[in-house]
């Protein structure tokens, strides 16, 4: 099994997390017992992780076939822009916008508004198999995947949209540019996490390093520096101050890394 030292701190999007050695996924192996990690854009790794893995290079690629269009899992959400681009296929104008590899846009049905990346998916091929999309479980920002997706198969149609485009780095502009694990909680239905935190005066609050952003209340920005415990700290406040409140229950988009993985 090969591996390759990461160190989170660099890495991950938040800048925050240790130095590991993670196990390489090649040629469809997957090593048992260990918890994949993606490109790291939605997670907050403590200083004791469990066993990680991540997906190895040969699973970052794109293909037009006479099916659809086939991209791995490991594939960068901007290399999928630009190849549609150039092959003026449709409905992926919004990935742009949306940091990471595809495997973890699918394992959150990541997406903007309504525009999701379960859209215009056919199928996914894991570690049992391919999956047809009827066999699988999803709604906002959730799936029932449970497994390790190596690759995925999408409807390929024409017509890329430079207004789509536009219009989704129109929708983003709004964000903070300090390091982040982007949003911070799901939305709940009919309301908005970042309002909620604000009403219950968390905007602009730090702790240490880490605040909840002056820019956008529901992004966690570390500042410099910024710790695992603080971050946590900062997360259980607004959830807590937001019950409180509103007996609202914010779940997090953020996913937490710890032993109890």
């Amino acid at each position: 099994m090969n591996t390759k030292t990461i160190d989170f701190s660099k890495f991950s999007s938040i800048r925050i997390g240790p130095v590991a050695r993670v196990a390489l996924i090649e040629n469809d192996i997957v090593p048992e017992g260990h918890l994949i990690i993606g490109a790291a854009n939605n997670v907050l790794i403590s200083p004791t992780p469990p066993p990680l893995m991540i997906l190895s290079k040969e699973y970052d690629f794109i293909r037009l076939e006479d099916d659809g269009l086939h991209v791995g899992a490991a594939t960068p959400g901007g290399r999928v822009v630009s190849f549609c681009k150039k092959n003026d296929i449709a409905h992926f104008e919004y990935l742009s916008k949306l940091p990471g590899t595809l495997g973890g846009m699918l394992k959150m049905n990541a997406g903007l508004k309504e525009y999701e990346i379960f859209n215009h998916l056919i199928a996914l091929r894991t570690q049992s198999g391919w999956k047809q999309k009827s066999e699988l479980e999803y709604g906002y920002r959730k799936t029932s995947i449970n497994e390790v997706v190596f690759e995925a198969l999408f409807e390929a149609e024409r017509g890329y949209s430079s207004e789509r485009y536009e219009m989704f780095n129109q929708m983003r502009s709004n964000q903070p540019h300090d390091p982040s694990a982007g949003s911070c909680f799901k939305n709940p239905p009919n309301d908005y996490a970042g309002r909620l935190i604000e009403a219950v005066g968390l905007k602009g609050v730090r702790r240490g390093a880490m605040a909840f952003s002056d820019v956008h209340a529901n992004f966690l920005v570390n500042t410099g520096g910024g710790t695992y415990e603080d971050a946590l700290y900062l997360i259980h406040e607004a959830q807590t101050r937001v019950k409180r409140d509103f007996e609202i229950d914010l779940h997090c988009e953020v996913v937490i890394i710890n032993q109890k993985n």
